[in-house]
Parts: structure tokens; C-alpha cells; sequence
């Protein structure tokens, strides 16, 4: 997972504020900033969107994370995809993930239960990007929350 942090929001294809702390960026505690395909089929689900929207696509290294290819629409990443392998994916269908922006998600998740949420995913380190959490609200629908605490890495 990759993310360009500048003022006007996520992959506006600009390096100038990448690293700042949310704060320093303009983004605010609650917003939408990122979205991701998780994939069964990834090479499949490229060429459909391709076809479909006219997406290109680059390659980052995530060391440990394996690799994740950054969408790129008009000159700008505005989203990335990643394949599903192994078993820590389970019986999970191909889906789509939005990430929220908060100032401190550790905080956030020590919220979600009294607030008749569930934690999926704890709080968990990103290297060079942050930490993140998927929630689920308490009609069952997924979200997860980010903290950018680095300079996203470059892909």
C-alpha cells in the first residue's frame, strides 16, 4: 500500500508534501483516501479494468508485503491492487477495501467495540506508510482506518 499524502488528497501527482504528518497535509481525521482491490485473479482483474476505465499500472516493492501494483489514472495513482495468496486470506472473495484517514488509529480501534463494532484486522505497521486497522461497523460492513506516520514509500 502506497499513498501520496499531499494537501488536495491521495495520488494528486505531486511529491511536494509526501511525509507530512496528516495534519501538516490537510487531511482531515475522517476522510477518504485510498482505495484497494484485493484480488483471487489479479492479472484479470488488470486487464477488465483497463478495458473498462483505461487504468495503467506501475509496480512497488512492499518488502515482507510482497508486491503492489499502484493504479494510475490521468497521470496520478488513485488506488492500488494487490493478489490474494496464502492462507491468511481464507474464503474471502475478491473486494474492494476504502481507507479512512485518522490521526491516531490505534486510538480509533480502542473505540469500535464500545461502539458496537468489530475488530478484523488490529492495528498493524505498514512500513514507510503507516499503521492501519479494518473495522467492521455493527450492520457488518467493512472499512479500514490509516494513520500516515512516514513517507509513503515510492513505487
Amino acid at each position: 500500500m502506497a499513498w501520496n499524502t499531499a494537501a488536495t488528497g491521495p495520488g494528486r501527482g505531486t511529491d511536494d508534501h509526501q511525509g507530512e504528518a496528516m495534519s501538516d497535509t490537510g487531511m482531515q481525521d475522517g476522510t477518504f483516501v485510498w482505495n484497494e482491490l484485493a484480488s483471487r485473479d489479479l492479472p484479470a482483474a488488470r486487464a477488465f479494468f483497463t478495458g473498462l476505465l483505461g487504468w495503467t499500472y506501475t509496480e512497488t516493492d512492499m518488502q515482507e508485503m510482497g508486491r503492489y501494483t499502484m493504479i494510475r489514472q490521468g497521470g496520478r495513482e488513485i488506488g492500488g491492487m494487490m493478489q490474494m495468496d496464502g492462507a491468511a486470506w481464507g474464503d474471502l472473495p475478491s473486494h474492494w477495501m476504502s481507507y479512512v484517514a485518522v490521526p491516531d488509529v490505534d486510538a480509533k480501534a480502542g473505540m469500535v467495540e464500545a461502539l458496537g463494532g468489530r475488530i478484523c484486522v488490529p492495528p498493524t505497521d505498514i512500513p514507510g506508510v503507516g499503521r492501519f486497522t479494518v473495522i467492521q461497523d455493527p450492520s457488518g460492513a467493512t472499512l479500514s482506518l490509516i494513520t500516515f506516520t512516514a513517507a509513503p514509500p515510492q513505487g
